[in-house]
């Protein structure tokens, strides 16, 4: 059986820790930043793990 590959677009998107936790970035950082507060720009930067009901079809696509 071939070994399944991994997706290119979601490798690019998520980090896996070493303990195995998937983490993304924020959405809502690309454009509108002027009207944003610091606050609110601060707290998207923030990188984020990704939502639970999530983590089984992310790591499908990481092929793990």
């Amino acid at each position: 059986m071939p070994k399944n590959k991994t997706h290119s677009g979601m490798s690019k998107r998520v980090k896996v820790t070493a303990r195995g936790k998937i983490l993304r970035q924020q959405t809502g950082l690309r454009h509108r930043l002027e009207v944003k507060s610091s606050k609110e720009t601060r707290d998207l930067s923030r990188v984020v793990p990704v939502n639970k009901a999530d983590v089984k079809r992310v790591k499908k696509l990481l092929g793990r």
